[in-house]
């Protein structure tokens, strides 16, 4: 199958999604109207809350919201052949992942731009918001560790992409200090950005030249090594000042990510690679080397962010809220920034089945359990002579999308023997993609952390005190950095993935009170619908995960008490999940039954109430 009509396809569904059932959600369902003033006006104090070009923040957006999920995810489900994957990125992100995004943003700006916990107290009840509260906390942490892993077995005894990652910190710390205080008062944009990208890519080409030195051996570490660098990357990241490193580093990787997205989708047109996995594999019942499960309902949950993904709810009702300058531009930045996510998946997809499955399973699966495939690699020796490492066996499914991308940008003309290079950008490219969530997750995870702990110690509750920021950092880091340290691709990824789309049903669910106080229950079926659907795969996976993945473990010699933690994690999210249904579905009943709706739900009136619409959407 050739890629071509594949990739424009999906454009075509992206593109009908959101200007006829996004303008339909928006109208309809939200009724939005830029007569009612959004927060980022009523509350603007020049720190938090700073009203915002809409393009400006849509790449702030798709920033905070594009991590590993997108590239990783369809990469492993890759597994289970080319349809089922595609066909849910589409049909997931229009009618679910993006619906999630768009709501939740638009009733976090009707409650003050507050979290999805605080809009879950107001719509729902004291006891959902708490509950809601403790979930986004333990999701984000295994959100956190899942996305590490990743990391971890990219860099791993390579020292080109240890040089390369390793760059982009001073780099980003140049831009941070060029940026703000340069000169006292003004913020400069355009020569650190563009000295910015001129080093990132320099640094590239650094790597290869620092990995045929003899200096190369001190760049060169283990699983476990990478993981400490990490947590100490981590923990830094997240107590120093957002614009020193923070800030400038998601601001440098807009430019990678866009950039990149942009010459992926230019390299499948020109090249038009074939698709050499077939429809559906063997591995769609069961017994895969990858992925511990059947086709339902492990496909939803391998894939995650590039069909929905519960991570976005908290970027949704964090910062963006904050900082929406018109309340129609919710639309652009909440529905356009995840088809701009969903659009990535699809180029990881098509990415990861460019390659034969005897190379692409070579990479993904461990050699012994390779073995056993009756497979046999195709081009996989090539590519590591031209990449300069051994490719086979370096599971995580990061270095195979690395080497399905830059198999695609070297058959652009002129591009033939820049293989070691275009791998080794991929390789940067999903580094920056995670490490950018990385970062800015530990901040949140702190934050949430803090506020708990306000309730027991005030002190904690003030992030300008600083023991309270390096203690509930420690912990957060010494919390993903465990589990990273302890478990696999296999074991994190289910369980990053069902905590994640447990996270959207929740986000869901209290979409559907928000729709239903605010007198719209005819339309509540937009979220009702993906809602009930998320919610049915990823409970099931979450009971398949423990009896089948998790509770195997505490049999295990040396995995005792991971399974026992893995299998204990999923049964917390589980519950969690289920007390917040139940507690949605009683606050919708009793507003349909003409109980009044919880004070302040939905928001403030439209000013001019009673005028016509503005009509902006």
């Amino acid at each position: 199958m050739n890629t071509f009509p594949v990739l424009l396809a999906a454009l075509c569904v992206y593109a009908i999604g959101y200007r006829y059932y996004s303008a339909f959600i928006a109208a309809k369902a939200l009724a939005l109207d830029d007569r009612r003033e959004t927060p980022a006006h009523t509350y603007e104090d020049g720190h938090n809350y700073v009203p915002s070009p809409k393009w400006v923040l849509f790449g702030h957006h798709f920033a905070a919201i594009a991590g590993a999920g997108p590239l990783v995810g369809p990469t492993l489900a890759a597994q289970f052949g080319f349809a089922p994957g595609f066909l849910w990125i589409l049909i997931g992100a229009v009618l679910a992942g993006c619906v999630q995004d768009f709501i939740v943003l638009v009733a976090s700006l009707r409650h003050k731009g507050r979290s999805l916990a605080d809009v879950a107290r107001t719509e729902v009840s004291e006891f959902t918001g708490l509950v809601a509260m403790f979930a986004v906390l333990l999701i984000l942490l295994v959100t956190l560790a899942g996305l590490g892993v990743v990391v971890v077995n990219a860099l791993s005894n390579s020292p080109w992409g240890v040089f390369t990652i390793g760059m982009t910190i001073p780099i980003a710390i140049f831009m941070g200090l060029y940026m703000f205080k340069s000169t006292p008062g003004q913020i400069k944009v355009g020569v650190p950005s563009t000295v910015g990208v001129v080093l990132l890519l320099a640094s590239v080409w650094g790597g290869h030249w620092f990995a045929a030195t003899p200096w190369a051996s001190s760049l060169t570490f283990t699983p476990h090594q990478i993981t400490y660098l990490m947590a100490i990357y981590g923990f830094v990241a997240s107590v120093l000042p957002v614009w020193l490193l923070l800030e400038p580093r998601d601001y440098l990787s807009t430019y990678v990510k866009l950039g990149t997205i942009a010459l992926l989708v230019i390299g499948v047109f020109i090249v038009h690679p074939d698709i050499k996995f077939p429809a559906l594999t063997q591995y769609v019942h069961g017994g895969g080397p990858i992925i511990k499960g059947t086709l339902f309902p492990f496909l939803f949950v391998t894939i995650a962010c590039g069909a929905i993904s519960g991570f976005h709810s908290l970027v949704s009702s964090g910062t963006t809220p904050k900082m929406l300058n018109r309340e129609c531009d919710a639309r652009f930045i909440g529905y356009g920034a995840m088809v701009a996510e969903s659009l990535v998946a699809v180029l990881s997809l098509i990415a990861a089945c460019s390659l034969f499955p005897g190379d692409y399973f070579g990479i993904n699966v461990p050699a012994d359990a390779f073995a056993k495939l009756g497979l046999h690699t195709v081009n996989l020796d090539l590519f590591s002579s031209e990449v300069g490492e051994k490719l086979a066996g370096r599971t995580g499914g990061a270095v195979s999308l690395a080497v399905g991308m830059a198999q695609i940008f070297r058959g652009i003309p002129g591009m033939t023997r820049l293989m070691g290079y275009w791998y080794h950008y991929a390789i940067m490219f999903e580094a920056l993609f995670i490490l950018t969530t990385i970062d800015t997750g530990t901040r949140v995870a702190r934050y949430v952390l803090q506020e708990l702990l306000g309730k027991v110690h005030k002190p904690f509750a003030n992030h300008a005190w600083q023991p309270g920021n390096m203690i509930t950092t420690f912990f957060v880091v010494l919390a993903w950095g465990y589990l990273i340290y302890t478990g696999n691709i296999s074991t994190l990824w289910p369980l990053f993935g069902t905590g994640n789309q447990l996270l959207a049903t929740i986000a869901l669910a209290v979409g559907t009170a928000f729709l239903i106080n605010m007198g719209k229950a005819k339309y509540a079926w937009i979220t009702v619908a993906p809602m009930m659907f998320v919610g049915t795969t990823t409970l099931t996976a979450g009971v398949l995960s423990i009896k089948n993945i998790f509770w195997p473990l505490t049999k295990k010699p040396g995995f005792v008490f991971q399974g026992y933690l893995d299998s204990t994690l999923m049964a917390i999210f589980v519950t969690g999940v289920v007390l917040v249904l139940l507690n949605v579905a009683r606050r919708c009943w009793l507003t349909l039954h003409g109980e009044p709706i919880p004070k302040e739900a939905f928001g403030p009136p439209v000013a001019g109430e009673g005028l016509p619409s503005s009509g902006c959407c």
